[in-house]
Order: C-alpha cells, then sequence, then structure tokens
C-alpha cells in the first residue's frame, strides 16, 4: 500500500498538486501511533497539575510541578509525550525549580490526530501568557526547532537544552520523502498547500523554521546533547546549531544511546539538569557517561 500511495503521489503531484500537497500534508503531520506512560513514569505525571488548552479546537492537556514561578518549559518530540520526561523533571523538581509541559495535538493525553509547527508555537505562547517569562526551556527533537521558531515571536528564556535536536524544517522534509518514497514534486506540493493553509499571512516563512538563522534573535545560552548513533535526527542537526551559536552554545556527544533512550541516562539527566539550574556551565573534567566528549 505504502509503495501504491508514493507511486499514485509521485504521478500525480505534476498535473494536481493540490490535492497531492493535501494529502502529503496529512501524512506528513500525523504521529506514528500514540504512546502510553511507562510505569516508571506513572509516579512523576501523578504529582502533576493537569490543564487543558484548546488550540485549533483540539483540547490540549497540561502539566504543571511546583508553583508555576519562573518555569522550565518541556517541549516533547514527535511521536512521544511529555511524560518521557519524567527523569528529568524529578531533577528539576529536587533542585527546586518549577517545570510546564504538554502533551502536542495527537500525542499522550490531547485530542487530535495531528500536529504541526503552528500548533506548537501558539501552545507556547499560551503557556507564556499564562505563566510568565520561562527560565528556561528543554526540548526533545521536534520539540527543539518548534522551540526555536516559538521564541522568535518575543517569548524568552534564559537557558535552551536541546536533547537529539532537528534544527530546519528541510532535514524534516527530506526524511519524510525518504520514508515515503515521493519525489521533489510532491514536496513542493506540500510546501505550497503549508504556505497557504497554515500561515497565509506569514510570507518567507521558511527561513524561519531554521533554528540556526540568525542567531542573534534569540540570545540564550544553549546546552545541546546528541548520541553519536541517533538515526532519527543526525548529529549534524545539533553541531549546526552550535556552530550557529558559537559561545553560547556547548555541545555534548554521547554514543550508544540513539535517539530515545538518551532522555533516560543519569549523567545526560544530571548534565541537562545542572544547565537548566543555572549552576556554573564551565567544562567537566570528565564527559558523562558514554560520552564522546564536549566538542564545546
Amino acid at each position: 500500500m505504502a509503495s501504491l500511495l508514493s507511486t499514485t503521489l509521485n504521478i500525480t503531484a505534476r498535473v494536481a498538486p493540490g490535492p497531492v500537497g493535501r494529502v502529503a500534508f496529512a501524512l506528513f503531520v500525523r504521529p506514528l501511533g500514540r504512546p502510553k506512560v511507562k510505569p516508571g513514569e506513572a509516579e512523576v505525571m501523578a504529582r502533576a497539575v493537569t490543564g487543558r488548552l484548546v488550540v485549533d479546537g483540539i483540547p490540549v492537556t497540561t502539566y504543571r510541578w511546583g508553583d508555576g514561578g519562573r518555569p522550565v518549559l518541556v517541549v516533547h518530540g514527535w511521536t512521544s509525550r511529555a511524560s518521557r520526561f519524567a527523569g528529568f523533571v524529578e531533577a528539576l523538581l529536587a533542585e527546586g525549580r518549577s517545570v510546564v509541559s504538554f502533551d502536542a495535538p495527537g500525542h499522550g493525553a490531547s485530542g487530535g490526530r495531528a500536529t504541526t509547527i503552528r500548533r506548537q508555537r501558539e501552545i507556547i505562547r499560551r503557556l507564556h501568557a499564562q505563566y510568565g517569562d520561562f527560565s528556561a526551556v528543554l526540548a526533545h527533537s521536534f520539540g527543539v526547532v518548534s522551540t526555536f521558531f516559538a521564541l522568535r515571536d518575543g517569548i524568552r528564556a534564559d537557558r535552551i537544552a536541546g536533547i537529539g535536536a532537528i534544527a530546519d524544517f528541510d532535514f524534516l522534509a527530506e526524511r519524510f520523502r525518504a520514508m515515503l518514497g515521493v519525489n521533489q514534486a510532491v514536496e513542493d506540493a506540500m510546501r505550497r498547500h503549508v504556505q497557504r493553509r497554515l500561515f497565509p499571512a506569514e510570507p518567507g516563512i521558511w527561513p524561519r523554521f531554521d533554528a540556526c538563522r540568525n542567531p542573534g534573535e534569540i540570545p540564550s545560552e544553549i546546552l545541546l546533547v546528541h548520541d553519536a548513533d541517533d538515526d532519527t535526527a543526525a548529529p549534524g542537526q545539533s553541531r549546526a546549531l552550535a556552530a550557529a551559536y558559537g559561545q553560547r552554545a556547548r555541545l555534548i556527544e554521547t554514543s550508544g544511546l540513539g535517539h530515545r533512550r538518551i532522555l533516560l541516562d543519569p549523567e545526560a539527566i544530571a548534565t541537562t539538569v545542572e544547565f537548566l539550574s543555572g549552576a556554573p556551565s564551565h567544562a567537566r573534567a570528565a564527559s558523562p557517561a558514554g560520552t564522546a566528549g564536549a566538542t564545546r
């Protein structure tokens, strides 16, 4: 079926780009499944104060730990949920920090079947309006590019920690093409649909999806943790971010943890929470367990 679909889209894209763009977009924004809370995450999630936002008519479940003052915002990745950060939340609470997070549409306990970077931006805006400035943002994967996109609209955070970062839309589009087996004409049709449907009033939107662009717009200190064996987000994504933000960015590369297990690694959690809590950012004498070393 997948082969038939890709063949049909490839053939049709040049003669009927509108319908092809709609179909490709529907596939692009729909996560592959809805993972459940794991047993090791349940206790932390039970302590959260839950809330609800409605974005594009979709109920979005939000979470708060602590009093909400100058919180650390947590933004999960694709086909994931806020509970995957349970280890980070627990460590941040032990440091006396407040944490807020959410399940994106089509993910976790939220409604809907799909999410977009525009919806991510709107949720972050709403949480900012509710809680005020964030002391920091902790994001994973697709959550990283969504975070940088939102922060370009006047939302500020002192520090940003990106785990297994995806830095730009082009990388996502290339992966989508490869996974579905579609050609450039299908991607072009999807991009036109995105511009018309999601950002009709924001011409020239594509460069703003690149987290490396105009680093001066985001004056935060940045920590990037990326595994060399990540087969979902290429390590080059975090390397590009580190290069773009120069002395404000520190990159730690691990090995053997992949794209998701890195969220469970005790040393990755400890190093990230130390950074988010505003502890001294000097280079450690020893890199975290399993790391190939800090490049910055």
